[in-house]
């Protein structure tokens, strides 16, 4: 892969110019690279994880590194309805997630709680796409 130009000291708009051209042209690629890339991270990974449920392995170490899977629990208010949630979650004493918006990430965090105890309120599921995804994790493995 080619390298990006570099800044070297370019005097003269017209360099400068032509600098610039070739700084977004380079960026432009490395962004579409960076996107294939992201595309064939989540193939194999989709892959990895069916393998790794079907024969039963929940981590192995190769190459120095420990694989494992992990699951994640993702919230976001149904669109539409945004509204209605940050009125339940004003009305049964959760104010506090509610700004302007509720951040995904806190509002996940906040779903995965009350999932621990128990299922969340029908009136509420209405409100909420809950859906959990399992992803391999990568770590340096212990000698």
């Amino acid at each position: 892969m080619e390298e990006a130009p570099t800044y070297e000291a370019v005097t003269g708009i017209f360099a400068l110019a032509d600098l610039l051209s070739d700084l977004r042209t380079a960026k432009r690629d490395l962004e579409s690279r960076l996107k294939t890339i992201n595309a064939e991270i989540e193939h194999v990974e989709a892959e990895m994880v069916q393998e790794m449920l079907q024969e039963e392995v929940q981590n192995f170490s190769r190459g120095g590194q420990l694989f494992y899977l992990s699951t994640r629990t993702w919230a976001s208010p149904v669109p539409e309805r945004k509204a209605e949630l940050y009125s339940w979650l004003k009305d049964h004493g959760f104010g506090d997630l509610v700004q302007e918006t509720v951040n995904t990430q806190t509002l996940s965090a906040w779903v995965r709680e009350q999932t621990e105890e128990a299922e969340l309120p029908e009136d509420l599921r209405q409100l909420i796409n809950v859906y959990e995804k399992q992803t391999v994790n990568i770590r340096r493995a212990s000698k």
